[in-house]
């Protein structure tokens, strides 16, 4: 007989989630603070331009389709994607631009001819991450970490006698500069572990897993935007039977003999005889389990990086940008010190602009550019995020301009800011940091708290701060392993 689920918080996972238990017969419920789902894959509307408010990068949109094909529809008559022709444009200090093209001989090919870097080099490096993937994938992605039936497994083996060859003891830095003979190409390849939000010159060599989503697999942009996989999700759970109450959060998780019985909100307490938390773990703990005791250790590991988000509407059509843009840093090494040891933002800058418009025009008007501007940034632990901001908005428009050739302060149209601050607000994302924990040490996938919790029956946690990665993709797997494991 199914069971009544009260998910906590509407993101991807928590949407996903939903779907999936669904399916398995439960009666669910998602209790969500904001007025609308998604929590940082949300959009923002400024005059007639459109950003995506949060993650720009799609990969394995299998994951979407399958929550769909679960209930027996096809995902194509609800969800369109397309996949990119180039994963992303790098531009450097001294002027070199390299366009990182979605068939492998085409990037290779360019990267030897702006760089000099052996083709080899780039063969070999792209065969690792496949083989990172494949023997890796299985046990951290796709199943629990903290189940004894993920380590006696068939996958669980095969990796057993490959040990020596996943990097571990190594950084990723350290990988990537033994690997390659340029630079250019070293940072390129170690600018993989901000998809986490790690530093390449901690996080462990396995990190070099990332790169296999955009070269192995491809990356993807959905036809009407990123907040489209939001909306489409909401609109299934609801087709489903998913139930939702918005501007609604959870205040108490009660508990009674050691299980999970209800929670409270604004409207009194909601009998329910299952809990999956998709808020941020240490969220979870402190606001909504006051009095219980914490899994303090997990709880205070060092937490991932934040960022500083520009969104800009430039009146101008810049056609050597794309949809994903690098411009890097100086010196990435010394961006990296400040951002993880010294709280701080180096005055150079690597920064991400993501460009909706050159896939969807209608997210800018024509001639214009929908610019979401990022750089990384410390999570926040205090800091004068107004001088912060202020020298960071200085900074990166010098940087721009200087590269682009133009003036670019004179061409922004409309402006909104997103901070570590707002980012925890609106999100509750302990300290505004975009992953949860850091991966900035051989130990940390295994320093997450798991998906359940193994003191307090019927609790769940799905989300992006209990599964040892980030973004999208990790989320919705986060999820599965929820369901898959739902007593």
């Amino acid at each position: 007989m199914g069971k009544t689920v009260a998910i906590i918080g509407s993101g991807v996972a928590g949407l996903a989630c939903a779907i999936r238990l669904a399916k398995k017969g439960h009666i669910v419920t998602v209790f969500e603070a904001n007025s609308y789902p998604g929590g940082k894959l949300t959009e923002i509307k400024l005059g007639d331009y459109r950003f995506d408010a949060g993650p720009s990068l799609f990969t394995l949109p299998e994951e979407v389709e399958a929550l769909y094909e679960l209930h027996g529809l096809d995902a194509k008559a609800y969800f369109d994607y397309k996949k990119l022709d180039s994963t992303c444009k790098y531009f450097y200090p001294d002027g070199t631009e390299i366009n990182a093209a979605a068939d492998i001989e085409a990037f290779k090919e360019e990267v030897h001819q702006k760089t000099g870097e052996p083709k080899k080099n780039i063969e070999k490096a792209l065969r690792k991450s496949s083989f990172l993937y494949e023997f890796l994938s299985p046990l951290f992605m796709h199943k629990s970490l903290h189940k004894l039936s993920t380590w006696v497994s068939i996958n669980a083996f095969r990796s057993y006698g490959k040990l020596s060859k996943f990097n571990f003891n190594r950084s990723m830095h350290q990988v990537n500069q033994a690997r390659f003979e340029n630079e250019k190409v070293v940072q390129l390849f170690d600018r993989y572990a901000t998809y986490n939000g790690s530093d390449p010159y901690q996080a462990p060599g396995t990190m070099n897993i990332i790169p296999h989503l955009e070269f192995g697999i491809g990356a993807y942009f959905p036809t009407k935007g990123m907040h489209d996989i939001t909306q489409s999700l909401y609109q299934l759970a609801l087709k489903v039977g998913v139930k939702f109450h918005f501007n609604t959060s959870v205040s108490k998780i009660t508990l009674h003999e050691g299980r999970a019985k209800g929670i409270v909100t604004k409207y009194g307490f909601h009998k329910t005889d299952r809990i999956v938390s998709n808020m941020d773990i240490v969220g979870t703990y402190e606001r909504l389990l006051k009095g219980e005791r914490k899994p303090t250790k997990l709880i205070n590991q060092p937490k991932s990086s934040s960022a500083l988000i520009f969104y800009w509407g430039i009146k101008k059509d810049f056609q050597q940008l794309d949809l994903h843009n690098i411009f890097f840093s100086n010196d990435y090494e010394t961006e990296f010190k400040h951002i993880f040891k010294k709280g701080s933002i180096y005055e150079d800058p690597t920064v991400y602009i993501n460009i909706t418009s050159t896939q969807k025009p209608d997210d800018a008007p024509e001639g214009c550019q929908n610019w979401f501007t990022m750089i990384n940034v410390p999570n926040n632990q205090g800091q004068d995020w107004d001088v912060i901001i202020k020298e960071a908005r200085k900074n990166i428009l010098a940087k721009l301009s200087k590269q682009l050739g133009e003036a670019i302060e004179p061409l922004i149209e409309v402006e909104d800011i997103l901070d570590p601050i707002k980012i925890e607000v609106r999100t509750s994302s302990t300290q505004g940091a975009l992953y949860g924990n850091s991966s900035n040490n051989k130990y940390a996938a295994f320093l997450r708290h798991p998906n359940f919790s193994s003191r307090i029956k019927g609790l769940y946690f799905c989300g992006g701060s209990v599964h040892p990665g980030g973004g999208i993709p990790l989320c919705l797997l986060s999820a599965k392993i929820v369901a898959d494991n739902f007593e």
